[in-house]
């Protein structure tokens, strides 16, 4: 009778652990909990694949370590890698996002009752990064009072390098302050972009419900994306991307979520070259291809553990 019990609790447990109940983690906040730092600590093994990625890229187009800068942050896995992280560069167009957090979060009331043709002019400015409305949008709410929405959300931080700056309203205008770090119209950095978005994604920009407005204004199904940088390197693979890229002279930039086919992760890479362009579309491939490398790793692993019980090998 003894023995048949034993094995019946054997059988049990075996059972328990096959659905997963017995051996399951506790459910978790971790994503939600998340918070990216100037001390948050980079993953060993990303860190030295995106840094192999970027040596390689930089040797191809003939690029100075100085003039990249890249960040990613893995949603799934809180993974993080980054590469000259806090140096400030000109911005370009995309502390245009600056702008769109600053609309929110001074019209509360666009949250949730965001007329037409105002949704469509800030898809406009996110996504087909026009200055004109950008512009529009800076002189209705002032240039100080934009950057101050960007200070409370710790979006510049001059004791570490700088941030998210706008300080001039987009195209022929006298109005201007600089960065106190690099005296820039229009300042970004990777750490601050990856932050922006890793908010945007938990739903900590304006509200969860802000958030979601905000990233509805970065889908804006009905305008295209500009098929160029991170958008080219991926064209035709199974994600959708929600991003904002910039352009002036020799700085390209762009900075973007991926999502689909079981990614979620955010990408962003700053560049002052002639070959900038270049290296950020051969930049979106190389990461894609690493996470999700990893991902069907991960997930071969997963498979093969789960088709053996604790305690019996593998055949």
């Amino acid at each position: 009778m003894t023995n048949q019990f034993a094995i019946v609790g054997l059988l049990l447990v075996v059972a328990l652990w096959m659905s997963g109940r017995l051996f399951a983690s506790p459910p978790t906040n971790a994503f939600d909990d998340y918070v990216l730092s100037y001390e948050t600590k980079v993953d060993a093994k990303l860190q030295a694949k995106l840094e192999k990625i970027d040596l390689e890229l930089r040797g191809k187009f003939g690029i100075p370590t100085n003039q990249t800068a890249v960040g990613v942050l893995d949603l799934k896995t809180l993974r993080l890698a980054l590469i000259n992280p806090d140096r400030e560069e000109y911005g370009a167009s995309v502390p245009k996002i600056g702008i769109l957090l600053a609309y929110f979060q001074l019209h509360p009331e666009a949250v949730t009752n965001l007329n037409p043709q105002t949704r469509h002019e800030l898809g406009l400015m996110i996504k087909v990064s026009s200055n004109e409305i950008a512009a529009k949008f800076s002189h209705e709410l002032g240039l100080k009072p934009i950057q101050a929405v960007l200070d409370d959300y710790h979006f510049y931080d001059a004791k570490h390098g700088g941030g998210i700056w706008v300080g001039k309203h987009y195209g022929d205008d006298s109005e201007r302050f600089g960065d106190p770090v690099g005296d820039n119209s229009h300042g970004v950095t990777v750490r601050q972009l990856l932050r922006y978005y890793l908010l945007l994604e938990q739903g900590r920009l304006v509200s969860p419900a802000g958030s979601q407005a905000m990233r509805g204004i970065f889908e804006s199904p009905d305008i295209p994306h500009i098929n160029d940088k991170f958008v080219k390197g991926l064209e035709g693979r199974d994600v959708q991307i929600i991003r904002k890229s910039g352009w002036w002279e020799d700085w390209q930039h762009d900075s973007a979520v991926m999502t689909g086919g079981g990614r979620h992760y955010i990408l962003a890479a700053l560049t002052k070259n002639s070959k900038g362009e270049d290296y950020l579309v051969e930049l979106a491939k190389a990461v894609d291809d690493s996470i999700m490398a990893e991902k069907s790793e991960s997930l071969k692993a997963t498979e093969a553990t789960n088709l053996s019980p604790p305690g019996l090998p593998l055949r």
